[in-house]
C-alpha cells in the first residue's frame, strides 16, 4: 500500500512536501507493506499507473465529499483503469476538516485526539 502525498497548489500547507512525507512515514512506519511517496506534479491516475496501483482508497465524510469525489474517480478510471474505493468515515469525525482543525489548534483548542502523535509533535513546535 502506498500513501501518496500530493500537493494541491491552491492550498497553503503548514509543512513542506518532505515534512509531510516524513510525518506519514512516522505514522505508518510500523505497518508492514505500507510506504509513503511524494506524488509530485501531475495526475493521481498517472501516479497510480507508474506505481502499478490497481485502486485508490479515499475516505468520505458526507454526501458532499462523495459528490466532489465521484467525477474524479470516474475520470481516473477512464484515464488509466484505476478504480476508486470509498470508505465512510466514523460518524464521530464527519464534522471535521483540516481547515477547522488548523483554526481550533491555532486559537489554542485541544485537537490532540484527532491527530497521530507525529503530527501533534510538529504542531506543538510551530
Amino acid at each position: 500500500m502506498i500513501v501518496a502525498v500530493s500537493t494541491n497548489y491552491s492550498k497553503n500547507y503548514r509543512y513542506s512536501e518532505d515534512e509531510r512525507v516524513a510525518i506519514v512515514e512516522e505514522t505508518v512506519g510500523g505497518l508492514r507493506g505500507v510506504t509513503a511517496l511524494p506524488m509530485g506534479q501531475g495526475l493521481l491516475a498517472d501516479f497510480c499507473k507508474e506505481q502499478g496501483a490497481e485502486a485508490i482508497v479515499k475516505g468520505l465524510r458526507s454526501t458532499v465529499d462523495y459528490a466532489y469525489e465521484i467525477p474524479m474517480a470516474t475520470m481516473n478510471r477512464h484515464l488509466t483503469g484505476v478504480e476508486t474505493v470509498f470508505l465512510q468515515a466514523d460518524t464521530r469525525f464527519t464534522h471535521l476538516s483540516s481547515s477547522l482543525l488548523k483554526e481550533v489548534q491555532t486559537l489554542g483548542g485541544d485537537v490532540a485526539e484527532y491527530f497521530p502523535r507525529a503530527v501533534m509533535k510538529r504542531l506543538m513546535r510551530k
